[in-house]
């Protein structure tokens, strides 16, 4: 059983030992990340995680990969819009090797001027990838419109402007922030004890100091439509509602709804625009929830010819599923949800991840069974209230990225859903 505690400087610690295994999974989670980010510092936070890996401790950038790998290990990071992640995975007995390279990472970087030069250029050539190619590009329109003018509707990458201020002190600076204790998370599944995983983090971040960036600033949604023309051989569709965040009420109702209007082959999406119509090869549901807000999103790739009739269809369903949901596909997106979160748990490093993230966000750990139980008491009002919820603003944020007969999708889908 997972147990947590608290290290004397705020850090918090999970020990989720499973047994029968040989391979532990370590993550090292900083509840900040871009969306702490005022626009001057916009990327920074993502420049900071590849910085990291370039020098840390008494470990050059390549001694850092080896001396993980030559254990069997692996290493790697992530930045979202709400936390950083470093992980490790190693067989039985490496946790302590690796508890010791992510505590340099975090702690004791190099920042050399001259690799922030460079690693500078790299990031500029990722935001370059990510503009030629149209999947990211439509998804970060649409967010952008969602959330205008907020650190929410900004790259996680940033722009070339934003992260080329960033000099070795004033990223370091960041570093002490974005990374302080009282937002650490050590969580370690797998072949791990409480004893050596308390020990191990009270060695290596017992010591950890610095004063968090505050709280972000409550998301609005603010809607709104992004279109561009470009000569591709399909139009790139996002339709996005103001939804409720994790920590809401209607967080399960959320993602049971995203489930049935296009979560799978069952889905209403997939049947009424894919098998029924012909209209798209690709259609899908989704929800992105953040502590304090989120979004209903809907994706579809398809002919510019069909996208305006695609938008009507996906307003007619979001309308359809707002007004009236059967039982049986209500069980079946319960039945789709635990599987799928239950399967992840099966994963080391998702278990590690998981219980982070319950800390940062619910200040403990949540059973499978609470989940479950959580799940299962949705009814069909809940749907139905949320669904009025979604409706009520008025407001939709829509991006359409493709030829130009694509672009009339957008208000297709305005005028479908609210008139």
């Amino acid at each position: 059983m997972a147990t947590l505690h608290t290290l004397s400087n705020g850090v918090r610690v999970v020990c989720d030992p499973v047994p029968g295994l040989e391979t532990v999974a370590l993550s090292v989670v900083a509840g900040r990340g871009a969306r702490f980010e005022d626009e001057a510092r916009s990327g920074w936070s993502h420049l900071l995680e590849h910085m990291v890996f370039k020098g840390a401790g008494d470990r050059s950038a390549r001694e850092i990969v080896e001396v993980v790998e030559a254990e069997g290990g692996s290493i790697n990071a992530a930045t979202g819009y709400e936390r950083t992640s470093f992980q490790i995975r190693a067989l039985a007995g490496g946790l302590e090797l690796g508890s010791a390279v992510l505590a340099d990472l975090i702690q004791r970087p190099v920042i050399d001027p001259t690799d922030l030069t460079r690693e500078k250029q790299v990031v500029g050539q990722e935001i370059a990838e990510a503009t030629d190619t149209p999947d990211d590009v439509v998804f970060e329109m649409a967010q952008g419109a969602a959330f205008r003018d907020q650190a929410l509707g900004r790259s996680i990458l940033g722009t070339d402007a934003s992260i080329a201020p960033a000099t070795q002190e004033t990223l370091a600076d960041w570093r002490a922030a974005l990374y302080a204790p009282q937002t650490l998370i050590f969580a370690a599944s797998g072949a791990v004890t409480e004893d050596e995983v308390l020990k191990l983090a009270e060695r290596d971040f017992g010591q950890a100091a610095g004063k968090p960036i505050p709280d972000a600033s409550p998301g609005a949604f603010t809607g709104g439509t992004e279109t561009a023309s470009k000569s591709l051989e399909q139009a790139n569709l996002v339709f996005l509602l103001p939804a409720v965040g994790v920590r809401h009420d209607d967080y399960f109702p959320l993602r049971l709804f995203a489930e049935i209007l296009g979560g799978g082959m069952a889905s209403r999406l997939f049947q009424e625009a894919r098998e029924k119509r012909g209209l798209a090869y690709a259609v899908d549901a989704y929800s992105e929830t953040y502590a304090d807000t989120g979004i209903l999103g809907i994706f579809a790739g398809c002919a510019a010819k069909d996208a305006a009739e695609l938008a009507k269809v996906a307003a007619g369903e979001i309308q359809g599923l707002a007004e009236r949901v059967e039982p049986a596909e209500l069980a079946r997106a319960k039945a789709q949800l635990k599987a799928g979160m239950f399967m992840a748990r099966e994963s080391l490093q998702a278990r590690a991840e998981q219980a982070a993230g319950q800390v940062l966000l619910f200040g403990r750990l949540l059973s499978t069974a609470e989940i479950a139980e959580q799940i299962d008491a949705v009814e069909a009002a809940d749907l139905a209230r949320l669904g009025a919820s979604l409706l009520a603003p008025g407001k939709a944020a829509v991006s359409v990225l493709g030829p130009k007969a694509a672009l009339k999708a957008a208000d297709a889908f305005q005028n479908a859903l609210f008139g």
